[in-house]
């Protein structure tokens, strides 16, 4: 079972370059010793800092204004609440878990990204999944993303807003 509280995402090509990326922002934030490696899925990068994973993406939007050309290797940040197994009902477990740090009257949605992985289609996790949160969805707007990242036998499941996923190719608001 992974332990990593981020995942990364860079071009397939280049996880080396953006693993030495990463070591180097985590460095600049306060992290001088992040366990860094590559998962069972080609592009993206594991990652267990001891910089609390939402702290790193809000500081990664202000270097990115800063200085865009920082990001050379890595496209996309995503703090990671709890790893599961990836059967439906280990996934349903941690959205139970989870589900209370949507508020009453947020609205949200579901992103589901899988790699490695072919047990069930995306359409029919968030079938699945969506009936475990009573609030309303909003799926162009939303308050919170309940967002469950598959790597082949595990799952990575996490309650975020919008601004807590990071992208460095999109300049932060």
């Amino acid at each position: 079972m992974y332990d990593f509280n981020l995942l990364v995402s860079c071009p397939w090509a280049m996880s080396g370059a953006a693993i030495r990326e990463v070591a180097g922002l985590l460095k600049m934030l306060g992290d001088g010793k992040p366990v860094i490696k590559r998962t069972a899925a080609r592009g993206i990068i594991g990652v267990k800092t001891s910089v609390d994973a939402r702290i790193v993406v809000q500081e990664l939007g202000s270097i990115l204004r800063d200085d865009p050309m920082v990001f050379r290797y890595t496209l996309k940040w995503v703090p990671i609440d709890l790893w599961v197994n990836s059967d439906l009902e280990s996934m349903r477990e941690a959205v139970l878990t989870l589900r209370d740090r949507i508020k009453p009257g947020e609205c949200w949605r579901m992103t589901v990204e899988k790699r490695r992985y072919t047990q069930y289609h995306r359409i029919d996790i968030i079938k699945e999944l969506a009936k475990l949160v009573d609030e309303r969805v909003d799926l162009k707007n939303p308050d919170k993303i309940i967002r469950v990242d598959i790597i082949g036998r595990n799952a990575g499941v996490s309650v975020l807003s919008p601004q807590q996923i990071f992208s460095s190719t999109r300049l932060p608001s």
